[in-house]
């Protein structure tokens, strides 16, 4: 589980006063989930609490007020988002669980609550780290081509479809080559991928992929880099990468981002934490030679979400206040970053924020 302290991101000179909000919305900006601030215990083992979300168009939390948290959430944690959803754990039998617990504009009073198998590990995997969860469809109801993909670190990939699966078809990856992909869900292509460290390859599940059968491989071509001198390919050698695919929603664009991360020892945290330096995005172009990544610093009216969750953009016009040709993230730092001027804006935290961020995923904007 992601833990971050909020205060690590007060790196912006803004003095901009942050207000913190109680609000019932019928539409929403894109949200960070902050976790829940529980206030009362209900018979039968329910509570009812406050859920807490960061609006990066204003830089305030909204807090959706007396949300019933069912029991069966009480010991689960959370392990990814997709298209809106939050999906548990629970810490005992490794049971999963879908619930649109953070949807502001989902019942307050009875929450959503899809049952998953029970996570087995294959011999070489694990099921207690999770890089990240993707979702086939926007809709885990009654959707039977609708399947979830978990993708732990190390060597394994779960996948389930809600409400038909008994049990979760659990595929042994290539050895050392995804270990820490993320995964991404194609609407275009109706596929799941996984980029190679590096992003030279892409390997491709298909909805009906079973244990035995064999990944397809997509070999990716680059054409130009930006233009930096050799002290900062050589400061960008240093950093940490991670690759992400993104698609438009309509899945007529794709992208691939590497964000690059430098480490820093910190005392308060008693151990290594990251500071994003830049990031990089390869706009997916067809041309005589094929499909070939471009790098480009215009994504034009696109802003795209990073974080522990499936990554995914969608246009800034869409939702008053959102920057285009931007990329929010979470996880190093939380901030959003300026393609055009290349250049990162750390959020600071607002009032009312945790010291500490357990559940912070990125969910796309909700309307009614």
């Amino acid at each position: 589980m992601s833990r971050l302290l909020f205060g690590l991101s007060k790196l912006s000179s803004r003095n901009d006063v942050l207000i913190h909000k109680s609000v019932r919305l019928f539409s929403t900006s894109p949200y960070l989930t902050l976790g829940t601030r529980v206030k009362e215990v209900l018979p039968g083992g329910c509570k009812t609490g406050d859920v807490l979300l960061f609006d990066p168009t204003k830089e305030e939390i909204v807090t959706v007020p007396d949300k019933t948290i069912p029991k069966e959430l009480m010991d689960e944690e959370m392990m990814g988002a997709s298209h809106g959803w939050g999906f548990f754990c629970d810490r005992r039998d490794r049971s999963v669980r879908i619930s649109d617990i953070y949807n502001p504009l989902a019942s307050k009073s009875n929450p959503v609550m899809i049952p998953l198998p029970r996570l087995t590990a294959l011999p070489t995997g694990q099921t207690e780290e999770v890089c990240n969860v993707a979702m086939s469809s926007s809709s885990p109801l009654g959707e039977e081509d609708c399947v979830v993909a978990i993708k732990f670190s190390g060597n394994q990939l779960s996948l389930c479809r809600p409400g038909c699966d008994l049990e979760w078809t659990n595929i042994l990856t290539p050895i050392n080559c995804l270990e820490n992909s993320n995964l991404m869900y194609s609407k275009r292509d109706r596929r799941f991928y996984l980029p190679s460290p590096g992003g030279n390859y892409l390997f491709s599940y298909d909805l009906h992929f079973k244990t035995d059968d064999f990944p397809e491989l997509h070999e990716l071509f680059y054409r130009d880099h930006p233009e930096l001198d050799q002290s900062e390919w050589e400061l960008l050698s240093s950093c940490s990468r991670t690759e992400y695919l993104v698609e438009s929603p309509s899945g007529g664009e794709r992208f691939l981002v590497k964000w690059y991360a430098l480490g820093f020892f910190s005392s308060m945290l008693k151990g290594i934490y990251y500071k994003t330096k830049r990031l990089m995005v390869f706009r997916e172009e067809e041309t005589t030679e094929g499909k070939i990544m471009c790098y480009t610093e215009d994504i034009r009216d696109m802003c795209i979400f990073l974080a522990n969750n499936e990554a995914f953009c969608i246009p800034a016009s869409s939702c008053l206040g959102l920057k285009p040709n931007s990329i929010y993230f979470m996880g190093r730092g939380l901030g959003i970053y300026d393609l055009t001027t290349g250049e990162a804006h750390h959020y600071k935290a607002p009032k009312g924020a945790p010291s500490v961020l357990t559940t912070p995923y990125w969910l796309p904007p909700f309307s009614i």
